[in-house]
């Protein structure tokens, strides 16, 4: 269907003219474009508006999985009939393999994979090939090694109402889909078999499981249930089931990559012989006569991405395949806070390059595991169309690149700025007056629809810089209100964190060692007003959408470099642009070159707003925004069964009711209903505690739920 957004509010400030622009470029077939938006002006929201001017698919990037999510969740809520995917990478805890030849250390792959998000990558994939109004909200990882489309394609199976087919073949193509049987513990990946009647639970979907009911080799029903009841949700006529893994390769694939890799390994191994490196011939013998073992007889081995050039039949230093491959060819790249995203981007390849470099010259790796990699950026660049870049503080390659109309000039690391790429196809359609192809477009956005004003900037001296944070802090804690708090580093925010607790401030802190679903957590809990002081470093920079933040503490403002940068400090000084009290203080001995740019940008923004506010008769309101629910939540909350409590013969199932309970309160939650959400999650509480006091204490405690109605407006029943 086409993209319909919804919204409370309609554009303002500097939103009209930034969409109408933005949207020509786009239809005059303009490669390059750059927003250059100030925090709190309402880039997603104009980023969304184009979306739907275009009508195209699109994928909007980022450089942190925290921010990402927070895109994620923004977009659900102005696209909720459309598909909006989050593909991060699912590693809670990664560790690379790697080899320190110094001290002769071998450090052996580690990680943790994060379930709901390696669920909600393959929902990604499974989107993207099934529809095309979907949006994609993805960090680096879409730069990184996938599974090849065309082998994707060709593993899922389709069934339909009435096929003939066997169970046995049915079966079959679910373990090759890598889908495990196990007909007890029955969870997503699995399925489990009960004389003619088949239960698969789909590796991208969470709360459903798919019902296959045969009558011989004919399917007679096909069904969605729940997997913890088995109650029926809906009746179907067909569905297409996908693979349970991202890296699925077809049997007759399997056979012809695993000779390739034993020519590759008597070719290695004759080459370590003749340079006498007799220990390293003997390792890589042995690590791949282990690993193609493994795959001959499971089909699978640890560290199979090391083979992925010969299991997609990919010729040697070929680009792998990734989630790029997937995208539609019209598909609009949004780059968000481009600044920090595209040097991420374009930083990828080499250090994943030197480390596996040392692994092939050591004799752990052959040497086609050098194409399990992530993309060159300029892969990157050839494999997008028509980029929108998103920032506050865009750099010099946004600038050049959007100015240059429809040449793409590379960062100077790799070509010194002097090698254009090739132009790809334009995008079809246009529904406005289209600008000249090729015109300069550096659109600003600094008129906030709210009226507010960048925050007021105050400096103050280092020396007793933690006692005035704690008076400030206490200020404005008392009043509600939060804090975030800068440090240079890691131990010092851990540090600050147990002091400022000590002094009696609710306070927690985040960095990069915090795992991604609890990064968001954490903002989740901050804003709920669980705490009232965030310590941190580097993540409290771009994006992150705090409108109870009335202050920022930049301590040691005045040491110069990569986190106390002007961009550093106009990103992280733009976390109090939502509150009409925003304040930033610098604490700072030296006015650094970045403090003045800092002052200087304030002061211009300030006075366009000042005077955009007369003219208007503008009073500036701090915004007001729910908080959203969890990331887990908004998930869970696609799918959510419409159902009324039930009472039969005056007798109390306190089971099924939590159950129902907790399915109303996750749909409150997807409806943005938070308020009854918060009184069911109480009520669930209620219960559990009455629970143990028997079913009439249960009934007493819930005498009054006949208040909260239900999504269809009946009224529950009091019990």
């Amino acid at each position: 269907m086409p993209f319909r957004l919804q919204s409370s509010y309609s554009p303002g400030g500097d939103q009209p003219e930034a969409i109408e622009k933005i949207t020509r470029s786009l239809l005059a077939d303009n490669r390059h474009q750059t927003l250059l938006g100030v925090t709190g002006s309402g880039k997603t929201f104009t980023v969304a508006n184009v979306i739907e001017h275009l009508d195209r698919p699109a994928l909007v990037l980022s450089h942190n999985k925290t921010l990402a999510a927070q895109l994620y969740s923004e977009f659900k809520q102005f696209f909720p009939h459309n598909a909006v995917e989050y593909f991060v990478s699912y590693f809670d805890y990664y560790q690379p393999e790697a080899y320190i030849p110094r001290s002769d250390t071998y450090i052996e792959k580690d990680s943790a994979i994060n379930d709901e998000i390696e669920r909600l990558r393959l929902s990604t994939v499974s989107s993207l090939l099934t529809r095309r109004d979907v949006i994609v909200v993805a960090s680096v990882s879409c730069i990184y090694g996938l599974g090849s489309p065309d082998d994707f394609m060709e593993m899922l199976i389709s069934l339909r109402r009435g096929q003939q087919i066997s169970r046995d073949a049915v079966l079959q193509k679910f373990v090759a889909m890598l889908y495990e049987r196990n007909d007890y513990d029955f969870s997503r990946g699995k399925f489990r078999v009960r004389g003619d009647v088949v239960e698969l639970h789909q590796a991208q979907q969470d709360d459903t499981a798919l019902r296959i009911e045969f009558f011989g080799d004919e399917i007679e029903r096909l069904s969605l249930v729940d997997p913890l009841t088995g109650k029926t949700r809906e009746q179907l006529e067909s569905i297409t089931v996908f693979p349970a893994k991202q890296f699925v390769t077809p049997a007759e694939k399997m056979k012809p990559a695993i000779a390739a890799i034993r020519a590759e390994l008597e070719e290695r191994v004759a080459f370590f012989e003749k340079e006498n490196k007799l220990i390293e011939a003997q390792r890589i013998r042995m690590r791949t006569e282990f690993d193609l073992e493994m795959m001959q007889e499971m089909g699978f081995c640890a560290g199979i991405e090391n083979y992925s050039r010969h299991l997609s039949g990919r010729p040697a230093g070929s680009r792998p395949f990734t989630l790029m491959d997937f995208l539609p060819e019209d598909t609009l790249t949004v780059i968000d806070e481009s600044h920090a995203t595209v040097p991420q981007f374009g930083g990828m390849y080499a250090g994943d390059r030197s480390r596996k470099t040392v692994l092939v010259n050591y004799g752990f790796r052959l040497p086609s595991a050098l194409d399990n990699r992530p993309l060159i950026f300029r892969e990157f660049m050839e494999m997008t169309g028509q980029i929108l870049y998103v920032s506050a503080t865009p750099g010099p390659f946004e600038f050049r690149n959007s100015k240059a109309g429809n040449v793409s000039y590379l960062p100077n690391s790799e070509t010194d700025g002097k090698e254009p790429l090739p132009l790809l196809p334009p995008p079809a359609g246009a529904a406005f007056d289209c600008e000249t192809p090729g015109a300069p477009l550096v659109v600003e956005q600094i008129i906030r629809p709210t009226g507010l004003l960048d925050p007021v900037i105050k400096i103050r001296p280092l020396q007793g810089q933690i006692d005035e944070t704690i008076a400030l802090c206490r200020e404005r804690t008392e009043k509600g209100e939060r804090v975030l708090v800068t440090t240079l580093t890691k131990r010092t925010a851990e540090d600050l964190t147990d002091y400022l607790c000590d002094v009696g401030l609710k306070v927690r802190y985040l960095h990069s060692d915090v795992d991604t679903i609890e990064r968001v957590e954490i903002l989740r809990d901050l804003r709920a007003g669980r705490f009232d002081i965030l310590v941190g470093i580097n993540l409290l920079r771009e994006g992150l959408d705090l409108p109870e933040v009335s202050l920022v503490c930049i301590l040691d403002a005045d040491k110069e470099g990569y986190l106390r940068s002007q961009t550093s400090l106009i990103q992280t000084a733009g976390r109090a642009a939502r509150h009409s009290e925003g304040t930033v203080y610098l604490f700072a001995d030296i006015l650094t070159k970045s403090i003045r740019a800092l002052l200087e940008i304030s002061e211009y923004r300030r006075n366009k707003q000042l005077a955009y506010n007369e003219k208007h008769g503008i009073t500036p309101q701090s915004v007001v925004r729910a908080v959203q629910e969890s990331l887990h939540m908004i998930v869970k909350g696609r799918e959510v069964e419409q159902s009324i409590l039930r009472e039969e013969e005056g007798e109390f199932d306190a089971g099924e009711l939590l159950r129902e309970l907790r399915q109303e309160m996750a749909e409150a939650a997807a409806a943005l209903e938070y308020e009854r959400a918060a009184l069911l999650r109480d009520q669930i509480r209620e219960l559990e505690g009455g629970k143990s006091s028997g079913n009439s204490a249960a009934r007493t405690s819930f005498s009054y739920a006949k208040k909260t109605p239900s999504p269809k407006g009946k009224k529950r029943k009091a019990f």
